[in-house]
C-alpha cells in the first residue's frame, strides 16, 4: 500500500486541492473566545458525497439531515459545532440544524440543500443558536483552516487527528474527533474526508463502506457507540482526470488511499481514548471466515477485563481467550495458538512456559499487540483500542459537572 500512496506532512482535510475550512469560538458550551467551537469544510467545486451514519436508533437532529440530504449524493460544504450534540431536542433540534446550514449557506454562497451539518457534544441540550448566529458569518475559510477546524470539532480528545495522503495523482485528506462513546456499528464518532479525485457516486459510496468496515468499525474504546456518529466523504476532481469508478484502473488505488486514511485516524482515536495510556492491536488470524475474525477482534479488543489487564500491564492472558470464546465466532480451544507481543502464550490449547517479568515489561510499553491463531481457516482480521483507567472513569463521572 505504502508505494502507492505517501503520507503528506502535516495533512489533513484541505490537502487536497479546491477544500478551504475555517473556525471560530462561538461559545456552544464554553463563554465566547474560550475555545474553538463552530466551523465549516467547503470546496470550491461541488462535490459528489457520501456518507455513514450511526445505527443507534436514537439519531441526533444533524444525522437526520444530513443523511437525508446525502441521499442525492451531492455536497458543497459541512458547518459543525462541539460542545452540543443536538440529540433528543425534538422539532427545534431539527429547525436549528436547518438554521445552521441555511446560515453557512448564506456565508460562503451555495445552495443550502448542499450543506450538511455536524454536532457533538453533550445530549439533551439546545444549541445556542443567538451565539451561532452571531459567529457563523465570522468564520474565515482557507486552505489552512483545516487544522483549526480539527481543533473546533474536539470535545474531550486530547490532540486533533488528521491525516493526508497522495496516490496516483489524486489526494485524499481527513480529519476526525473521538476519544468516547467509540464502539461504532457502521460509522464512528465524527469523521471528514476530502479528494480531489474525480469519483463516481455509486464508487465513492461503496468505497465509503469498505474503508469504514476495516478502520472505524474495527475500534473500541469503551463499548458505546454515538447518537452523532458520522463519516462524510466529498470528492470534488479538482485534480482532473478520467472519473474514478468501480471497474476503472484506479479504483484499486483509490480503495488503497482511503483505507489508509482511515485505518491512521481509526488508529488515532483509540490512542487517544478518554484516559487512555496504552493502544491496543488485537490481530485474529486462521478463522473460518471474515466475520468471525472480525468478530473475534472486536470482542477481544472491546473486553473491559482486557482493557483493565492491559492497563495493569498484568499478563492474565485467559481474558483474551475467554472473550474470544464468547465472542459467537468459531473456535477450538485444542487448535488455538496465543502470542502478546513475540511471546507465545499458548499452544494448541495449553499454556506456554513465559518469562513473566518480561511480559511485565512488555506490557509496560505504550503500544501492546495481540496475536491470536484460531487455525480453522485463512480469514484475519485487526481490531484497535485502548485500556480502561480510572481516568476514564473520572472524565465521564464528570462529563456534564
Amino acid at each position: 500500500m505504502d508505494t502507492e500512496s505517501d503520507y503528506i506532512p502535516s495533512g489533513g482535510v484541505t490537502s487536497p486541492g479546491g477544500f478551504l475550512a475555517g473556525a471560530v469560538s462561538a461559545g456552544v458550551k464554553y463563554s465566547p473566545g474560550k475555545r474553538l467551537d463552530l466551523g465549516i469544510l467547503y470546496s470550491t467545486k461541488i462535490c459528489n458525497a457520501a456518507g455513514v451514519f450511526t445505527t443507534n436508533k436514537v439519531k441526533a437532529a444533524p444525522v437526520l439531515l444530513s443523511r437525508e440530504r446525502l441521499e442525492k449524493g451531492k455536497a458543497s460544504a459541512v458547518v459543525m459545532n462541539s460542545g452540543c450534540a443536538n440529540a433528543c431536542t425534538g422539532r427545534q433540534g431539527k429547525a436549528d440544524a436547518v438554521e445552521m446550514a441555511e446560515l453557512a449557506a448564506k456565508h460562503i454562497g451555495v445552495k443550502k440543500e448542499n450543506v450538511l451539518v455536524a454536532s457533538t457534544g453533550v445530549i439533551g441540550t439546545m444549541l445556542p443558536m443567538e451565539r451561532i448566529r452571531t459567529a457563523l458569518p465570522k468564520v474565515v475559510l482557507s486552505p489552512k483552516g483545516g487544522h483549526d477546524l480539527a481543533r473546533a470539532i474536539m470535545t474531550t480528545d486530547r490532540v486533533p487527528k488528521e491525516a493526508a495522503v497522495k496516490a496516483d495523482g489524486f489526494t485524499i485528506g481527513g480529519m476526525m474527533k473521538g476519544a468516547g462513546m467509540i464502539h461504532p456499528d457502521m460509522a464512528t464518532m465524527l469523521c471528514f474526508l476530502t479528494t480531489d479525485a474525480a469519483v463516481d457516486v455509486d464508487f465513492l459510496r461503496r468505497s465509503l463502506n469498505k474503508a469504514v468496515t476495516v478502520s472505524f468499525n474495527m475500534i473500541s474504546v469503551d463499548g458505546d457507540n454515538s447518537t452523532n456518529d458520522t463519516v462524510v466523504i466529498m470528492a470534488n476532481g479538482a485534480a482532473g482526470g478520467k472519473t474514478i469508478a468501480q471497474s476503472g484502473a484506479k479504483a484499486r488505488v483509490f480503495q488503497q488511499a482511503l483505507n489508509k486514511v482511515c485505518i491512521y485516524l481509526a488508529r488515532e482515536a483509540v490512542r487517544d481514548g478518554e484516559g487512555a495510556t496504552k493502544l491496543i492491536e488485537v490481530k485474529v488470524s486462521g478463522a473460518l471466515n471474515l466475520r468471525d475474525a472480525r468478530l473475534a477482534a472486536r470482542t477481544i479488543v472491546s473486553s473491559s477485563l482486557v482493557k483493565t489487564a492491559v492497563c495493569g500491564s498484568d499478563p492474565n492472558w485467559g481474558r483474551v481467550l475467554a472473550a474470544a470464546g464468547r465472542s459467537g465466532a468459531a473456535l477450538e480451544e485444542a487448535k488455538t495458538e496465543l502470542f502478546i507481543g513475540d511471546t507465545r502464550m499458548m499452544k494448541k490449547g495449553a499454556a506456554v512456559d513465559f518469562d513473566k517479568k518480561a511480559m511485565i515489561k512488555y506490557l509496560d510499553g505504550k503500544e501492546v499487540y495481540i496475536n491470536l491463531n484460531l487455525h480453522l481457516g485463512k480469514a484475519e482480521a485487526t481490531a484497535w483500542g485502548c485500556d480502561l483507567t480510572e481516568e476514564y472513569v473520572k472524565i465521564n463521572a464528570e462529563y456534564t459537572t
